[in-house]
């Protein structure tokens, strides 16, 4: 095949890849685009922690275990067994608080369930002899519960997976555009300046500036 028939075929697979590279491009945009903001300006709140003050609202609430239920407490339990079904339940109905299918702290006297959560924290126990139930739930903020989803501190696994999806189409995202990059170069001959710019800021302050 000579050089002059090639050219074309050329041209035909250039355009091929830089429209898959287009479209993943922007569909990888479009799906971290939300997620990627909030990460952004969490990792702003997160960098200036020291100086954003927030005031914890501490909540505390008490109601009693129906004596129906109170049997269920008797006798011996796993050290770290949830507590029976129908008691979660009552308790949730009760204060609001829903310790079904957590961990819980057997002890002589108690069953104690610590329920940490993004922004805040709380826990709720149940006397084994009265039936008596004291929760306390601390909020911490809005700024705290948006960072504590960018640490992914007591999110869960739903959040867990999402984090893990959402990092996956970033890096979709920025490898179709440094391939872009590599595309349009010839034409913009301030890219790989700029890329190597990018590069060697963090790896110099790295190097030089974090001992």
């Amino acid at each position: 095949m000579s050089v002059a028939a090639r050219r074309p075929a050329a041209r035909r697979w250039r355009s091929w890849w830089l429209k898959q590279l287009h479209t993943w491009h922007w569909v990888s945009a479009a799906v971290s685009l939300v997620a990627m903001l909030l990460f952004a300006l969490t990792g702003v709140t997160l960098n200036h922690a020291a100086s954003i003050s927030a005031t914890p609202v501490v909540t505390e609430r008490a109601a009693i275990l129906p004596a129906a239920l109170r049997h269920q407490l008797v006798g011996a339990h796993a050290k770290d067994a949830p507590l029976p079904l129908a008691v979660g339940e009552a308790v949730a109905r009760a204060v609001g608080v829903d310790p079904t299918a957590r961990a819980a702290e057997w002890s002589d006297g108690e069953v104690y369930v610590a329920l940490p959560r993004p922004g805040g924290d709380a826990w709720v126990s149940v006397d084994r002899a009265t039936g008596a139930i004291t929760a306390e739930i601390t909020d911490r903020g809005w700024i705290s519960y948006l960072n504590d989803l960018h640490k992914g501190r007591n999110a869960g696994v739903a959040w867990f997976w999402f984090i893990d999806l959402f990092a996956a189409a970033c890096v979709l995202f920025t490898l179709t555009g440094l391939l872009l990059l590599h595309l349009h170069a010839r034409h913009r001959r301030a890219t790989w300046p700029l890329v190597a710019l990018g590069l060697a800021a963090p790896a110099l302050i790295a190097l030089l500036l974090i001992h």
